[in-house]
């Protein structure tokens, strides 16, 4: 399971997809999102404007990441 630290109170699945280089672009996660497998918090999922925030688990083609809150300095 990978963990991915966000700044802010949200991440958009579409957002998430770029970061984690499943897509190199907002324009090409338009086009291939419904190409994955993806479920967030055990529900399928294929809107890239999904909110996504600090808890939430998304498996994408069967890889899990959750999402975190950016440590504290």
């Amino acid at each position: 399971m990978d963990n991915m630290k966000k700044e802010g109170d949200y991440i958009t699945l579409g957002q998430f997809l770029k970061v984690m280089d499943y897509v190199q672009s907002g324009g090409e996660a338009k086009h291939l999102i419904h190409t994955f497998s993806i479920q967030v918090n055990g529900e399928n999922e294929n809107r890239r404007g999904k909110k996504l925030y600090p808890g939430d688990q998304v498996v994408i083609n069967g890889k899990m990441h959750e999402i975190s809150e950016e440590d504290a300095d």
